[in-house]
């Protein structure tokens, strides 16, 4: 099948570095293609030859299962050569700079260059070094703009729409890049956020971002549609934020007891990796009724297929009408 790239100019953009700034259209347009993919990914062939002869280069300094995993899967069954360079056994890991890193790359002629760095800003120096797209998989406390684009997905699947939906997110939010892309996106596609989570693990001034915080978590979730919890992320924390993972548990884990007070049929959702018991009880991330925890894996290959296609096929780019984001 032949793709008219044309069809693309509702995504105007040479990158993906966040949500911030994008327009409910340009969303819309990701999560449609995004829709396309789901069934096929379902079949039995999931090959197609869209970018044929198209190189992705994953280039990893955290791990990350799941996202690395999802685009490189992406990238295959669209029919891309896909490179995973291994930051721990690289020319990084003696000395070299990100920038000396870019310029080694860019040198390689890739089309796309997936980018995940435990520094803020890094997708975006990178993308202003090399001549290929760039998409961020998550840089420091920043964005992660492939995540909330699944998450939205899954919503939209179950519920149709985000507008008016209310949607608390709980947990770690000083520390979630998951967080402030989701707040970006659900705000832009008209839902309510609420945030959740001790003072100790919410951000000054989070409220600018045009959400309400809550530091309890039967209050917080009272009629909620959407209960979005995140993993406490320790290997961040230099210093005690809570007294002990039991208390966490007991005051913000998700159980039934905290999950009664919203609507009757609120999604449950987590980026993962879950910490069971700490985050969230176990009964209730296996909740087949309500939680779409596995959903959100399976529309995280779909939507990074999308982005993909969308971003490693040649085609004008009007600079002047660019935003880097």
């Amino acid at each position: 099948m032949t793709i008219d790239v044309s069809d693309f100019s509702a995504y105007p953009h040479r990158h993906l570095l966040g949500i911030e700034g994008l327009f409910p259209h340009e969303i819309s347009f990701l999560l449609d293609r995004s829709e396309s993919y789901v069934d096929q990914n379902r079949q039995a062939d999931k090959k197609k030859s869209t970018l044929r002869g198209r190189t992705i280069i994953n280039l990893f300094f955290e791990n990350s299962t799941r996202t690395r995993t999802s685009f490189e899967l992406a990238g295959k069954r669209l029919g891309a050569d896909v490179i995973n360079m291994s930051v721990a056994t690289s020319a990084i890991k003696k000395g070299e700079t990100l920038i000396d890193t870019a310029m080694t790359l860019n040198a390689m002629h890739p089309d796309v260059l997936v980018v995940r760095h435990p520094d803020s800003g890094a997708a975006k120096l990178l993308s202003e070094k090399v001549n290929c797209a760039v998409i961020s998989g998550g840089d420091g406390r920043h964005e992660h703009p492939t995540q909330a684009l699944l998450d939205a997905l899954t919503i939209r699947r179950r519920r149709g729409d985000l507008a008016g939906l209310q949607v608390a997110i709980c947990g770690d939010v000083l520390h979630s890049r998951v967080a402030r892309s989701n707040i970006h996106l659900l705000n832009t596609m008209g839902a309510r956020v609420r945030l959740i989570a001790p003072r100790t693990l919410i951000p000054d001034s989070i409220e600018r971002m045009g959400v309400e915080v809550f530091y309890d978590m039967k209050e917080g979730l009272q009629d909620c549609d959407i209960v979005m919890m995140l993993r406490l992320q320790k290997e961040r924390m230099q210093t005690s934020f809570f007294p002990s993972v039991r208390e966490y548990f007991h005051f913000f884990g998700l159980d039934y007891e905290k999950l009664s007070v919203t609507k009757p049929d609120a999604l449950i959702m987590h980026p993962g990796p879950m910490n069971r018991g700490v985050e969230i009880d176990s009964e209730v991330a296996d909740d087949y009724g309500r939680s779409v925890i596995r959903e959100q894996v399976e529309m995280g290959v779909a939507v990074r297929m999308a982005c993909l296609e969308v971003l490693g096929l040649p085609r004008e780019i009007d600079d002047s009408t660019v935003r880097n984001l």
